[in-house]
């Protein structure tokens, strides 16, 4: 077990919480996963692992997040970081993201956006890598920095991960053990028992212990290439520790409302967040993930001032609403909503806000779709329609991409880029405005709600639908969203999609006229 040296200085300032924080960081195993429900204290958990061998000269730790952006967020790494090292001589360095404390241990922070960049770690060594919210990360990120585990600076190398539960990611077959197949839950009596594995081609086997791997695998052991190999070099323990929200007395104290945030989640996100159940799916043809959504609200994606947009769904029908969005860059600083409102006061709107952010007429686009063709004639904006063709189309995997139409791809790009965290939605009473009236709360059906609640659910209703005979990708019709929604049009989702196209290459789209209208290009 490794063994924190603890000082008078560290025993008055920083502790780990009883539970899960505690076995956490007690444990011996060469790969550690921990967590598995959302609140129990893994980001506090993680910081402190490196503190083990804060006075080891030589020792280099790396936290590996998807994007950086997910790292700077608030209330994240960085954050959390600051509050953190500085107290025990941490010095950092903003740009390269990284500490160094007094003994020349180093401290670093870094992103795996794609799987490309993990040859951007070809050569290094690390010490330790932890890997926060695991299931963001592919199979062939995680064993290639496995690669990258190693150390001569006297520390055995290791590593740590946590995550929210997620029954289609790679991680669901490794922590498999622990869960009981029936409930979905954590075993209570497997949490923190060690187990141990190797990869061989492409599949893992385990055993209870090294011997029964090896005897498993005597095509590898017996091979004169792993001759001088010992078996500890090629076998790996691991080990998974779950956490309950319980156990985080300091968040529960510091905020109560968090916890009953969870418990207002969708019944299934409710089973997988709150009670950390490794079987509970949502719906795997919703085209946005959840907890990006839910960070769409969080995320700090930095706001391109020189690049500011206005996409606008106009209302067509009675029950449908007038959303517009101002963006710097692929960040919405406000909102407008018109209940009601016809052709001219859809552009005084529109002309408001754009003299407002002072926003020329190119970066406008609206829905020109019904009552939407109106506003563009009048406005002289740009006009979209989801029915035409797609532009802009790029191969994945050598294979062309393939969609039923411009909103198709408009939709299958922009949950590209909330699921990774790349678009923030920095919305408050402040900057949102109903009816000519500041605040987020709005009247459905009689029914009080927040704006931001409405587009959550306008992007869970987008879901993908099985390939059209000539093989096109395609999503649900808006008649099926609407059931989803109780009958309301995802107008938001429609607003938020249209700022794609400022982002594709071609110069044209294809109205449903059959003319084309220029796009100009930023």
């Amino acid at each position: 077990m490794l063994t924190l040296n603890i000082t008078d200085e560290f025993v008055s300032m920083i502790r780990p919480q009883p539970g899960f924080q505690t076995d956490f960081l007690a444990s011996s195993a060469d790969i550690c996963i921990g967590g598995g429900a959302a609140g129990v204290g893994k980001t506090y958990a993680e910081l402190l692992e490196p503190l083990y061998h804060k006075n080891v000269p030589g020792f280099t730790a790396v936290f590996f997040r998807r994007t950086s952006v997910q790292i700077r967020n608030p209330g994240g790494l960085w954050d959390k970081s600051s509050e953190l090292y500085p107290q025990l001589g941490g010095r950092s360095r903003e740009q390269q993201m990284d500490w160094t404390f007094p003994s020349g241990a180093v401290v670093k922070f870094s992103h795996l956006e794609h799987e490309s960049n993990i040859y951007d770690h070809q050569g290094t060594e690390y010490c330790l890598i932890v890997f926060d919210e695991l299931t963001h990360f592919t199979k062939k990120m995680f064993f290639y920095l496995l690669s990258r585990n190693r150390s001569m600076c006297g520390v055995k190398p290791y590593i740590r991960a946590t995550c929210n539960p997620d029954p289609d990611s790679f991680v669901a077959e490794l922590v498999d053990w622990w869960i009981d197949t029936e409930t979905g839950y954590p075993i209570p009596e497997r949490a923190g028992v060690l187990r141990y594995f190797l990869v061989d081609n492409d599949n893992f086997v385990w055993g209870d212990n090294k011997q029964q791997v090896i005897e498993q695998c005597p095509h590898i052991f017996n091979d004169p290439v792993f001759a001088k190999t010992k078996a500890e070099d090629l076998i790996k323990s691991i080990t998974f520790i779950p956490g309950e929200i319980s156990q985080n007395k300091k968040l529960l104290d510091r905020d109560p409302a968090y916890l009953a945030n969870l418990m207002a989640l969708p019944e299934e996100e409710k089973v997988r967040l709150l009670g950390g159940n490794w079987k509970i799916r949502t719906d795997e043809l919703c085209l946005f993930n959840y907890s990006s959504i839910d960070s769409l609200f969080l995320n700090e994606y930095p706001s391109n001032v020189n690049n500011r947009y206005i996409t606008v769904d106009a209302a067509r029908f009675g029950n449908d609403f007038m959303t517009m969005f101002v963006w710097y860059g692929w960040k919405v600083v406000k909102l407008v909503v018109l209940t009601k409102c016809d052709a001219n006061e859809a552009v005084d709107a529109i002309e408001k806000e754009r003299e407002a952010f002072k926003i020329i007429k190119g970066n406008v686009i609206v829905d020109q779709d019904g009552v939407g063709s109106g506003v563009v004639k009048l406005g002289n904006y740009k006009g979209f329609s989801g029915g035409a063709q797609p532009i802009d189309v790029r191969e994945v995997k050598g294979v062309k991409e393939n969609y039923y139409n411009l909103k198709t791809q408009c939709y299958y790009r922009l949950a590209d880029k909330v699921n990774v965290g790349e678009i923030s939605i920095c919305l408050n009473n402040e900057n949102v405005v109903i009816d000519g009236y500041y605040g987020v709360k709005i009247k459905i059906h009689g029914k009080v709600v927040d704006v931001r609640e409405l587009i959550k659910a306008d992007l869970r209703s987008i879901r993908k639908k099985e390939l059209d005979p000539e093989g096109k990708m395609r999503i649900n019709t808006k008649e099926e969203q609407k059931v989803l929604l109780k009958g309301r049009s995802p107008d938001f989702g429609d607003a938020l999609s249209t700022r794609i196209v400022f982002d594709l290459k071609s110069s044209e789209i294809v109205t449903s006229t059959g003319k084309k209208g220029l796009l100009d290009r930023i």
